[in-house]
């Protein structure tokens, strides 16, 4: 009689359970599959958001030809570079394009949004079906804080919700930083900036 009045009980609490999931929890939960490093919908801690000191926003020495204000993005080596004059530069750690989905070119800066909505391009979602179709802009999108739009490409400058990427190539060709860089990028960068990208660093 006791039993068949706990069983009841017993499976309300595993269904609770099985809903009340932790954040470190859930993200373990997302398809190994995800290969571009995209988790929608997690948001992570500020703990997560501390990138490993050599990853960090700081000013470097650096040699170039290009004008102040130029971003020089370094694919091979995990850097986005601003151009100060002076020999120096603004250097932040970043992650890059997948073997696969890795480019090199000269654009410009088209376009910058605040917190940008995300729509997986065709090509994404047939490597991914399960990703969706479409995510509004918030702390939990792929997308982060804000973005940077390269030319007339699907490329973008942008935040992201998965700190833990940077110094990585895990994405489809786009270049992501954490929320606090992107966002101090974005103060700094006018529409209409020089961006170069290069596989590997200059000589």
């Amino acid at each position: 009689m006791i039993a068949s009045r706990l069983l009841p009980l017993l499976s309300c609490l595993a269904a609770l359970s099985a809903v009340a999931i932790s954040p470190a929890a859930a993200q373990g939960r997302y398809p190994a599959q995800y290969v571009d490093g995209d988790q929608p919908g997690y948001v992570p801690s500020a703990a997560e958001e501390e990138l490993p000191p050599e990853f960090k926003r700081t000013t470097v020495f650096y040699r170039t030809t290009e004008p102040p204000g130029t971003i020089i993005v370094s694919t091979s080596e995990r850097f986005l570079y601003v151009v100060q004059g002076n020999g120096r530069a603004l250097r932040y750690g970043i992650g890059v394009g997948r073997e696969g989905f890795q480019w090199q070119g000269l654009l410009k800066i088209t376009r910058k949004q605040e917190w940008p909505d995300w729509t997986p391009p065709p090509e994404m979602i047939q490597r991914q079906p399960y990703l969706p179709r479409f995510m509004a802009g918030g702390p939990g999108n792929p997308m982060g804080a804000r973005a940077l739009y390269l030319g007339t490409t699907v490329y973008r400058i942008h935040g992201t919700n998965q700190p833990q990427t940077i110094g990585t190539a895990v994405s489809s060709g786009c270049f992501r930083l954490v929320n606090a860089d992107i966002e101090d990028l974005y103060e700094r960068i006018p529409v209409g900036t020089k961006v170069v990208v290069r596989q590997k660093p200059q000589i």
